[in-house]
């Protein structure tokens, strides 16, 4: 096998500076430069965009401080139920009764959003989830909690678990709503990441979002998402708002092959947020792309070998990469390839090197690059003078 990758004794071989066109990544081999660019910068306290198929971070601003989500929380509430549809623990034709909890903390006389359930009455799970997406009823979101949980105290603590398993670290839930909690928080950053295994995990159930209206106990209420009918592509998915939270929405759109996810909170008040959340979206699709830099099994450059019957060796990436920039950075993103030479035999697939991918304003990715073919070990002869050789060049 060959020896061991060690990233402390790194040697820098080759430098790449990318020039990007529409077509094409060509390479040079230039020194690296960084010329200033114009990043977007959004309005909103808290701000983030996420392409949905890499599910990588185009832009963030204060996006993995915790927050407080208001009716964002209700993303989380509706992912529980139909997870638990998905799993065959629930049918959308089971019916939960409305508690005098969920119908006093939530209900008419709360002064909250409310779907407007009559106390006592049994409302099919399906309705009660229009009743959280649409018209962000509290009421029925706490009916649903208890109808899953016993309590909402105990869907809060299933929320949290389940985050977890998620990936999203930042969040903690206390209830079912979003109702102001000093514990009940989640980062911008793992709110677009819960929107985008919802969408992916649940399209199905996932049109719901984008429906302009829905009628119960005779009250008809319209989807308060300010992208709907106002934005091509836009079909989601939940706004939320409180006196700790300010304004905030989680927007989703779609044009052709593309999605983008987009976050906002803090914001003064509903113009605002309306304002913001369109300028937002619109710069996902205008000025913010994904590049596609390297195909999988593409040779990057050639690894030297030591006491090989091969000089060197090609050493090539194993997975495609993608990155997802501003248009400005285009010509400031660079690379270069980081390796220690490499001892015979080698076998393919051996890691033997990595490919550094910088751009300005975003983290130094790393991808491994693996032998692309076998390179046997000289004999002991050829090992002896090449290590003569060796002495003698000094």
């Amino acid at each position: 096998m060959g020896a061991p990758f060690d990233s402390c004794r790194l040697e820098p071989v080759l430098f790449l500076r990318y020039l990007f066109s529409s077509a094409s990544l060509t390479l040079l081999a230039l020194s690296i430069s960084t010329p200033a660019f114009a990043q977007y910068n959004s309005a909103a306290p808290h701000a983030v965009i996420m392409d949905f198929e890499t599910g990588q971070i185009l832009y963030e601003k204060n996006a993995r401080q915790p927050m407080a989500p208001a009716s964002m929380t209700k993303i989380m509430t509706v992912e529980m139920v139909l997870e638990a549809i998905k799993s065959g623990n629930l049918s959308l034709d089971a019916k939960f009764t409305v508690s005098e909890e969920a119908w006093r903390r939530g209900g008419t006389k709360s002064g909250s959003s409310t779907m407007f359930l009559k106390l006592g009455s049994q409302v099919r799970v399906e309705d009660l989830l229009r009743g959280a997406i649409i018209q962000s009823g509290n009421d029925a979101c706490i009916t649903l909690a208890e109808g899953l949980a016993g309590s909402e105290d105990g869907f809060a603590a299933q929320m949290s678990a389940r985050a977890k398993t998620l990936g999203l670290e930042s969040a903690t839930f206390r209830n079912s709503t979003g109702w102001p909690h000093p514990e009940h928080e989640i980062s911008a950053v793992d709110l677009a990441s819960l929107s985008r295994h919802l969408i992916s995990e649940h399209a199905e159930f996932y049109p719901i979002y984008s429906e302009r209206s829905f009628t119960w106990n005779g009250i008809t209420q319209s989807n308060r998402n300010p992208l709907l009918g106002k934005l091509t592509g836009a079909d989601g998915i939940k706004t939320g708002s409180t006196e700790a939270s300010g304004f905030g929405l989680v927007g989703s759109a779609k044009r052709g092959d593309d999605r983008r996810i987009i976050v906002i909170n803090g914001l003064a008040n509903k113009a605002e947020r309306q304002a913001e959340s369109l300028a937002l979206m619109e710069a996902a699709f205008s000025q913010f792309q994904i590049y596609n830099l390297y195909k999988s099994a593409q040779v990057i450059g050639e690894v030297d070998v030591y006491m090989g019957k091969s000089a060197t060796v090609p050493a090539a990436l194993g997975e495609d990469i993608k990155m997802g920039l501003h248009i400005s950075q285009r010509g400031s993103t660079s690379a270069k390839v980081e390796y220690v030479t490499a001892v015979a035999p080698i076998a393919k697939g051996d890691k033997i090197a990595e490919l550094v991918i910088s751009a300005p304003g975003k983290d130094t990715q790393r991808y491994p690059l693996f032998a692309t073919q076998d390179v046997k070990a000289k004999s002991l002869f050829g090992k002896a003078w090449t290590s003569l050789l060796n002495k003698i060049r000094g």
